[in-house]
C-alpha cells in the first residue's frame, strides 16, 4: 500500500476533547474520528490494527476448542425478558421497537441469544461446546469518555462456555483463562488477572483482566509481596483488631448544631472518624434501608447489590430519608430503628462506645454499643479497601492502581439454562441441566489499552503483532527513478519476508514523513534516498529503542525479521 493513496489524516496538535493518552494519539495519528458521543469510526490504519488484534483472539480460542459463530446483535425483548435482564439492565440496555410494535434489545452481551441455540443440544454426548464470536455490542454509557475506553458501540469477542456439570466448568474457566494470559501477552497489554464480582451477569467466581493506566475507570487492589489482586468491587484487607472501651451503659445524647459531616463531627466533638458510624439511606428494590458502615470508610454499590441480591439500588431523595428517619442527612442513625432493614459493613461487628446520628436534626449519640443498640439484619464487606491496608492473605501493605478493564470471565452456573428450560439427557437416560462460562474481551479497548502501554512523546510505539504496517518505507526521492524503483523492489522483498510494509510515497519534506511515521508507531522506518541509495544502502530505524543503522539493501529484510521475531510475519493479506 502507498500512503498517498491511503486515508491517515494526521494532526500536528492535540484534540481538545482528548482526556486520555489513547484518545489523544489515535486521533492525531489519523486512526480514529467521533461521530458522537461514545460512537467512534475505524479509519483505515485501525481497521488493520482491529483486524490483527482479532487474529490473535481467534488464533487462541481456537487453540482451546472454540467455534467461530455469529449471532445478530437485535435481541426480542422476549429473550431478555425470560432471564430477568430486561429489567435489571436499566437504562444502559438499548431498547428499540419495530414497526409492529415489538420491543428489541440491541445486544450488550449474548448469554440469552446462545443459550437459545444451546436449546438444540439434546445429549450429554453433545457437550461440552465452546462457542465465540467477534459482534458489535452496544452499551447506552451515560457518560462515554477516553476515546475507545468508555464508548457506546464497541466490538466484543464473547465466548460461552456449556458443559455436563461443575468439573467440566472449571476447565472451560481455565483454558479461558490460560487463552486470556496468552492473547493479551501476544497483544503487549500487561493485564493482571484480579478477582471480580460477577455483578449483573451473575454467576457463581469470575476473574478480571486489568490493564493499569490512568485512563482506566475501575480500581484494582494488589498486593506485590503474595499476588493478591482484586477489582476494588471484591477485595477486602485485613484490619487491626479496634481497641474500644467499654463505654457508657447506654448510648448518650447530645447537640451538635450545625454538623452535617463527619469530618464536622470529629473536628468539634472529638469524634474520630474510626469512631464513627455512617448511617447512609438507600432505595433497594423499593426498599429504604439503612446501610452502616465506619465513619473513615466509603461504600462500595456494587458490594451492597451483591451481598443483599437487589437488582435495583440508588441513594434515597432527602425527602425519602426525612420521611424515614425523621431527620436530614447529617444526623441519622441506626440506634432504635426497628422498622426498616439494616445492612452493616463487617469492620463494625463487635464495635463499642462509637458515635452516629440520634435521628433528631443537629443531636448526636456518644457511647454506641453495635451489638447492643443496632439491630443488624445482614453482615456483609461494604467498604472501599484503602492503599496501605494489610492484605488479607499475607498482611503486607496493598497498592491500589487504576487499571482498564480488558476482558473478564465468568462462572455462570445454571442461571441461563433454568431460565430458558435448558437440559440434555444425562448418561444414565435422565435430564441434566448444563453449567455455563461467559467469556468477553473488547476489541477496541484492547487496542486503547495498547496504545496506553506502549506510546513515547512522539506518538504511538506499537508491538509488532498488531502495528497496521511492520515497516514504513520512506522515499525521500520519491520522483527520483531509481529511488522508486529500489523502494518497489524493497517493498516486494520485505513482503515476500511475510512483512506489512506501506510505503511513504508523499511529496512531503523528510522531516514532515518521519514526524508522521513516529506519531502513527511503524515499528520499523526504513529510508531509501538517492545518496545513500547510490552506495548501495539504506537506513533501518526501529521505533521502540530508536536505534540506527545503515546496511546494505539486500540485508534489510533479514534484519527486521530478526528484531521483531516470529510476531512480525503475521500480515494481513
Amino acid at each position: 500500500m502507498r500512503w498517498s493513496q491511503t486515508h491517515v489524516p494526521t494532526l500536528r496538535e492535540d484534540p481538545a476533547d482528548a482526556d486520555a493518552v489513547s484518545h489523544r494519539l489515535l486521533v492525531r495519528a489519523g486512526f480514529i474520528r467521533q461521530l458522537m458521543a461514545g460512537h467512534y469510526m475505524l479509519l483505515p490504519l485501525a481497521v488493520r490494527v482491529r483486524a490483527k488484534i482479532i487474529d490473535v483472539i481467534r488464533q487462541e480460542m481456537n487453540r482451546i476448542g472454540g467455534q467461530e459463530l455469529l449471532l445478530p446483535a437485535m435481541h426480542p425483548a422476549e429473550m431478555w425478558r425470560r432471564s430477568g435482564r430486561w429489567e435489571a439492565m436499566g437504562e444502559e440496555l438499548f431498547r428499540v421497537r419495530d414497526r409492529k410494535g415489538a420491543d428489541i434489545a440491541l445486544g450488550m452481551t449474548h448469554e440469552e441469544a446462545f443459550t437459545t441455540l444451546a436449546l438444540e443440544l439434546r445429549s450429554y454426548r453433545d457437550l461440552p461446546q465452546v462457542w465465540y464470536q467477534f459482534q458489535t455490542k452496544f452499551r447506552d454509557e451515560p457518560r462515554p469518555r477516553s476515546g475507545l475506553v468508555r464508548v457506546r458501540e464497541f466490538t466484543m469477542k464473547d465466548s460461552y462456555s456449556f458443559d455436563l456439570d461443575a468439573a467440566g466448568l472449571d476447565r472451560a474457566f481455565d483454558l479461558h483463562h490460560q487463552a486470556y494470559v496468552r492473547s493479551f501477552e501476544r497483544l503487549g497489554i500487561p493485564a493482571i488477572p484480579v478477582r471480580a464480582s460477577s455483578g449483573q451477569m451473575g454467576g457463581s467466581a469470575s476473574v478480571e483482566f486489568a490493564c493499569p493506566s490512568e485512563a482506566g475507570e475501575d480500581l484494582v487492589v494488589r498486593c506485590r509481596g503474595c499476588g493478591y489482586a482484586a477489582n476494588v468491587e471484591k477485595a477486602t484487607s485485613a484490619l487491626p483488631a479496634a481497641q474500644d472501651g467499654p463505654g457508657p451503659p447506654a448510648p448518650q445524647p447530645f447537640d451538635t448544631p450545625g454538623v452535617r459531616t463527619i469530618e464536622d463531627l470529629a473536628a468539634g466533638h472529638q469524634a474520630p472518624a474510626d469512631r464513627q458510624v455512617k448511617t447512609l439511606v438507600y432505595v433497594l428494590d423499593g426498599q429504604p434501608t439503612l446501610v452502616l458502615l465506619r465513619g473513615d470508610h466509603s461504600l462500595v454499590d456494587q458490594k451492597l447489590f451483591d451481598a443483599t441480591g437487589a437488582t435495583e439500588v440508588r441513594p434515597a431523595h432527602p425527602e425519602e430519608i426525612r420521611d424515614a428517619l425523621g431527620a436530614s442527612a447529617g444526623s441519622l442513625g441506626a440506634v432504635g430503628v426497628e422498622d426498616l432493614p439494616v445492612v452493616a459493613d463487617e469492620a463494625l461487628r463487635g464495635r463499642r462506645d462509637l458515635f452516629t446520628g440520634a435521628n433528631v436534626d443537629d443531636v448526636h449519640l456518644r457511647g454506641v454499643d453495635v451489638d447492643r443498640d443496632i439491630r443488624v439484619g445482614r453482615w456483609a464487606d461494604l467498604r472501599e479497601v484503602g492503599a496501605g491496608e494489610p492484605c488479607p492473605a499475607c498482611g503486607r501493605p496493598l497498592e491500589v492502581l487504576r487499571a482498564i478493564e480488558v476482558g473478564h470471565i465468568f462462572k455462570l452456573g445454571s442461571r441461563y439454562a433454568e431460565a430458558f428450560g435448558l437440559t440434555v439427557l444425562g448418561p444414565d437416560g435422565g435430564a441434566v441441566m448444563p453449567v455455563m462460562g461467559s467469556y468477553g474481551i473488547g476489541v477496541e479497548r484492547a487496542m486503547a489499552a495498547v496504545v496506553e502501554c506502549h506510546h513515547d512523546d512522539a506518538g504511538i510505539v506499537w508491538p509488532v503483532a498488531v502495528a497496521p504496517f511492520v515497516v514504513d518505507l520512506v522515499a525521500l526521492d520519491p520522483g527520483d527513478p531509481q529511488v522508486a524503483e529500489a523502494v518497489v523492489a524493497l517493498k516486494d522483498r520485505l513482503e515476500a519476508a511475510g512483512l506489512d510494509v506501506l510505503i511513504d510515497d508523499r511529496d512531503q519534506r523528510p522531516g514532515v514523513k518521519f514526524r508522521d511515521a513516529e506519531l502513527v508507531g511503524f515499528p520499523f522506518r526504513v529510508t531509501v534516498g538517492a545518496r545513500e541509495l547510490a552506495n548501495g544502502r539504506v537506513e533501518l530505524v526501529r521505533r521502540d529503542t530508536g536505534e540506527r543503522q545503515t546496511m546494505v539493501v539486500g540485508a534489510v529484510a533479514d534484519r527486521v525479521l530478526e528484531l521483531a521475531g516470529p510476531a512480525a510475519t503475521s500480515s494481513l493479506a
